[in-house]
């Protein structure tokens, strides 16, 4: 029987803020049932909610994986200072008849599932070559099981990780199908990693990291990328590290924008949970667009 979807509202703030605590590890699974059993209701049991809440891939898919009008491919790229030999997946045009602006995204705590895939996807039908690194590569690669997943995920050396995906900029930018003109955008972890590449990184032309730990003030000075940071209201855990970023922006000059959107939780733009809030993940997707149309595009 398939699944009801549900959204954000069918569930109390409570159980919202202890499922956001338990797949970013700080709350255990019993350490989920027991607090979300409280506000349990007939047969919305605190199992049903936890079932519920994970993501389902089926909800979401926008551009299908035989979808004619891309390429889609998994590819090999070297991380000498990381973990060896990664792999990523590759999306363009089938039809680019020239080189085309590049854009690096990077996944959740969770590797490259069909999700980010899928916005690689998206990317390619807006006339970028989009590539999405698995951070996972080391450990066998995305496993099908988001809990799998996240678990593997903390076995990763987090140095390591980090220059995997700044590996993984550098494969995309010498890419035959690429201008050398590069973007970013991630989400949660991924998000992090992309403030991460804006410090690392002097040749990134635009980042948009959505809900991303901030970079150490000291760092931010580094920063030449345009930035469109993406926010939401009910992200206490991630919006506290807003006010010292924003005073570092100002301090050293960077270009950016920052958009909180209200009313919205933690991982709004992911379509595969109920935590996905359609006018939030489509305005904040049609504003990454323009900024990477804006700065990406040979004038």
């Amino acid at each position: 029987m398939a699944m009801e979807r549900k959204n954000a509202s069918d569930f109390p703030p409570e159980v919202l803020k202890l499922f956001d605590g338990y797949v970013h590890g700080t709350v255990s699974r019993r350490g989920f049932l027991d607090g979300a059993g409280k506000f349990a209701i007939g047969g919305f049991t605190a199992a049903a909610m936890l079932e519920s809440l994970r993501p389902n891939f089926a909800f979401a898919q926008q551009v299908p994986k035989d979808d004619t009008r891309i390429r889609a491919e998994y590819a090999q790229y070297p991380s000498p200072q990381g973990n060896g030999t990664m792999r990523g997946y590759l999306a363009r045009p089938a039809n680019a008849g020239a080189k085309l602006p590049g854009v690096l995204v990077t996944h959740e705590n969770r590797g490259l599932n069909p999700y980010i895939e899928d916005v690689a996807r998206r990317l390619a039908l807006a006339n970028f070559i989009a590539f999405a690194p698995d951070a996972l590569t080391p450990l066998g690669g995305y496993p099908g099981d988001e809990d799998k997943a996240r678990a593997l995920f903390t076995q990763l050396d987090a140095g390591k990780r980090t220059e995997d995906m700044v590996a993984a900029a550098s494969y995309l930018k010498s890419h035959p199908g690429c201008t050398g003109k590069l973007g970013a955008v991630g989400f949660c972890f991924g998000g992090s990693i992309v403030n991460t590449l804006a410090v690392r990184l002097p040749d990134l032309a635009a980042a948009v990291p959505f809900y991303g730990g901030q970079p150490d003030a000291a760092e931010v000075a580094k920063i030449k990328a345009r930035l469109l940071i993406i926010y939401a209201e009910q992200d206490e855990r991630i919006n506290a590290g807003w006010p010292a970023y924003e005073t570092a922006l100002k301090a050293n000059g960077v270009k950016y924008e920052m958009v909180m959107y209200p009313r919205v939780h933690h991982g709004f733009h992911n379509d595969t949970t109920p935590r996905y809030d359609d006018a939030a993940a489509k305005q904040a997707w049609q504003r990454t667009l323009d900024l990477f149309n804006a700065t990406l595009r040979n004038s």
